[in-house]
């Protein structure tokens, strides 16, 4: 829940990019794409939940890299299930080098049970929706600020906190609540 909360304090804070219209347009795009796979709900939860406990140590050894956040706002600009943009794949590469993507691949597969070929088609419109997701908490003064969501994403103290299938599940609960009075 710990990255959950981080993606509220971004929204909430003027200070950092997020939105409810952006996690709203994010989660649609997860629901769209799994709608265009034939992947129900619980599965394509299990497939954010494996893929961001894939990614996030691959990007902690990217983060070594100062470009890190800049790749990510590549990759982030990218088009992500039809929503248009410029999605560049050699972004993709430099942020994922071809051998952690087949790894991920992997991953998720063993994790969900669905097919490597299936998720190497899904990857590549995925992972731009979560880099979209992860820049949520970018500074809005456009400085090289501190992305409180990314490191969240990051879980530097590794308590494994860093589930986004869950907060995609949390997402949805928060957006579809509706006002119920007393």
């Amino acid at each position: 829940m710990g990255l959950f909360y981080e993606v509220l304090s971004a929204i909430n804070n003027p200070n950092q990019q997020a939105s409810i219209d952006q996690l709203s347009s994010l989660s649609g795009s997860v629901q769209q794409l799994a709608n265009q796979h034939g992947i129900d709900n619980n599965t394509m939860q299990t497939v954010l939940s494996a893929l961001g406990g894939a990614l996030s140590p691959v990007l902690r050894q990217q983060a070594g890299s100062q470009s890190l956040e800049g790749m990510l706002g590549q990759l982030a600009g990218g088009n992500f299930a039809g929503t248009g943009g410029n999605f560049n794949p050699s972004s993709l590469v430099s942020l994922i080098p071809p051998q952690f993507q087949e790894q991920i691949i992997q991953t998720v597969a063993q994790k969900t049970g669905l097919s490597a070929g299936m998720l190497q088609g899904l990857l590549p419109a995925l992972l731009p929706i979560v880099m979209n997701f992860l820049n949520m908490g970018k500074s809005t003064s456009g400085g090289q600020g501190a992305n409180p969501l990314l490191n969240a994403f990051l879980d530097s103290d590794r308590d494994g906190d860093t589930d986004l299938g869950d907060v995609m599940k949390f997402a949805n609960r928060f957006l579809n609540a509706q006002y119920q009075p007393a």
